[in-house]
């Protein structure tokens, strides 16, 4: 068996839009999505023109799973039926749990500018998907953020970033999927090598630079890239010229995968039944 996690595979995302028209990159999500299980999705939002993501995403209801939302830059406003109300900034993070409905609206507090950042959805076990919503707003000072030995930075969304000596908790822990959730920044000529449980789905997710997944067989893995690895080894990144890479790496459920839209059960039935309450405003 290798000592290194391995490459399984590279995926390259296609241009798509959502909510009332903002237009972003589904690095994955849809067909074969059990490949990423415990997630569900990754999109990556990025413009200078406000016309791609001015209308925003107006009220809209979810099911069965959670949404984390990493903003790098720009504003955006949360609000939910439960009364909820946040503000996404630069560097902050929201992390909505739909389970058994959730209606909520994210719309652009800016008119010009950037906008930039990412949506990941999280799986919830069968047994949790009926179970409360809630929603939490982290400001950026309450991302914990560690810098190694080599001037790697890691912003620990979720899990925990251990490195030799090196140990830091991240913002949010969660049971059953265990997911881990950092935002790496590796300068150039540095190397990594977070800890990650044996058993994990691990991605990582290049949106700037290049950096190669150092091991048996090295690969180069370059900007916009989506690498799957191995759910074994150790797991060793660096970076000739500098990068930035979303790590991200959770526990499989290993139950069925049920989509439709924003809804996400264990089988066709309780989609249904989402519709209907949805349909007859029981969702929530």
């Amino acid at each position: 068996m290798s000592l290194f996690r391995t490459l399984q595979s590279v995926h390259l995302g296609h241009p798509a839009s959502d909510g009332a028209g903002v237009r972003l990159t589904r690095v994955f999500g849809g067909t074969g999505v059990e490949r990423f299980d415990p997630f569900l999705m990754l999109d990556e939002f990025g413009s200078e023109n406000p016309d791609d993501y001015i209308a925003g995403f107006p009220p809209h209801p979810h099911r069965g799973f959670e949404t984390i939302t990493y903003m790098l830059e720009g504003r955006m406003r949360h609000e939910d039926h439960l009364g909820n109300v946040g503000r996404l900034e630069s560097g902050g993070v929201q992390w909505m749990t739909a389970a058994r409905g959730i209606i909520h609206s994210e719309m652009p507090e800016q008119e010009q500018g950037v906008m930039r950042g990412f949506q990941l959805w999280l799986n919830l076990p069968g047994k949790d998907k009926l179970g409360e919503p809630g929603y939490r707003d982290f400001a950026p000072g309450e991302i914990p953020s560690v810098r190694t030995a080599a001037g790697v930075e890691a912003r620990v969304i979720a899990g925990r970033f251990e490195e030799g000596e090196l140990s830091q908790d991240g913002a949010v822990q969660r049971p059953h999927s265990e997911p881990y959730l950092f935002d790496l920044h590796l300068p150039a000529g540095s190397q990594v090598a977070p800890r990650l449980p044996d058993g994990h789905r691990v991605m990582l997710y290049v949106y700037e630079g290049e950096v190669q997944l150092d091991g048996d067989a090295p690969k180069a893995l370059s900007t916009r890239q989506l690498a799957r690895l191995s759910e074994q080894g150790e797991l060793r990144l660096s970076s000739a010229a500098g990068a930035r890479v979303l790590l991200i790496a959770g526990k499989p459920l290993g139950e069925p995968i049920v989509q439709y839209g924003p809804f996400v059960m264990n089988s066709r039935e309780e989609i249904e039944q989402a519709l209907r309450d949805y349909r007859d405003g029981t969702l929530a």
